[in-house]
């Protein structure tokens, strides 16, 4: 990985870049131009999923990237309609030859979809995956305690990473507090909400100005200072390159107390016990 950008430990040894990029909702043929905007402003986790139907763009451009494999980590997720053990099988190796890589650096099962129950028969998938070299680390996405509880009941690896909706409007005390008690590293997606409300608060207007930051840049760095992984999402070569730029500046204590009182409970996705579309 370069120098320069962070990275965390996962439970297995694997190291994961601390900031990372998203593709969710980009249409594939507009996929390839925006991984290949933030591979050269220095990305290099980029994280997609069978359900963004945009693997094949994201493929093209780490194939065309000329970078080292070795320098990448890509995610990809399971979706629910291929929830069960056969099916994961299967459905790893459509987005394996979509991103036309050897291996994955982090897989993991999109939702767990309690209502279809299979995510435990999905896991056992995951974990043969491992066994067999073509994923270096498994995960989860949208679970809840509950979920990861009855997940340990047969596992025999823990979950490396659990992506959850996260940002100053949806704190997630309790998915954080039990992902760290089990060393699992939590990731956000939507780290900057939606809609844009969230970077107009005035707490945020008022903690940028006085650093010299954009809005998104101290969402970002309370991400980053939270100690979870993040992975922004744009189109806009300028928007990408200015969301890795979260470092070098810290906020103060009174910054993150103030942030924290963001607190609404509110998502911007639907929720995770009640989300069963295959």
């Amino acid at each position: 990985m370069p120098a320069d950008l962070p990275t965390i430990t996962l439970n297995n040894g694997v190291e994961m870049p601390q900031l990372g990029f998203g593709v969710f909702q980009v249409p594939d043929d507009e996929t390839t131009a925006a991984v290949t905007a933030a591979l050269e402003a220095g990305y290099r986790s980029i994280d997609t999923a069978a359900a963004y139907q945009n693997e094949a763009g994201v493929g093209k451009a780490l194939a065309d990237s000329g970078i080292d494999r070795s320098d990448l980590f890509v995610t990809t997720k399971l979706w629910n309609a291929d929830q069960g053990y056969d099916e994961t099988l299967k459905a790893f190796e459509r987005s394996r030859s979509l991103l036309g890589l050897e291996y994955v650096d982090l897989y993991l099962i999109h939702w767990p979809a309690p209502a279809l129950g299979k995510y435990v028969d999905s896991w056992r998938a995951l974990e043969k995956l491992t066994t067999d070299g073509l994923v270096r680390a498994i995960g989860v996405s949208n679970f809840q305690p509950s979920h990861l509880d009855k997940l340990a009941e047969t596992a025999s690896i823990v979950p490396a990473v659990n992506q959850i909706e996260l940002h100053p409007y949806l704190q997630q005390a309790e998915v954080r507090a039990y992902d760290e008690e089990h060393g699992i590293a939590t990731e956000a997606w939507s780290p900057l909400a939606k809609g844009g409300s969230l970077l107009g608060e005035p707490v945020v207007q008022a903690i940028a100005e006085r650093l010299g930051r954009t809005a998104a840049q101290v969402v970002l760095r309370w991400h980053l200072q939270l100690g979870t992984i993040v992975i922004p999402k744009s189109v806009t070569p300028a928007r990408i390159a200015e969301n890795l730029d979260a470092f070098g500046f810290e906020l103060t204590d009174a910054d993150l107390a103030e942030l924290a009182k963001l607190e609404r409970d509110e998502r911007t996705g639907p929720h995770p016990d009640e989300f069963n579309v295959a």
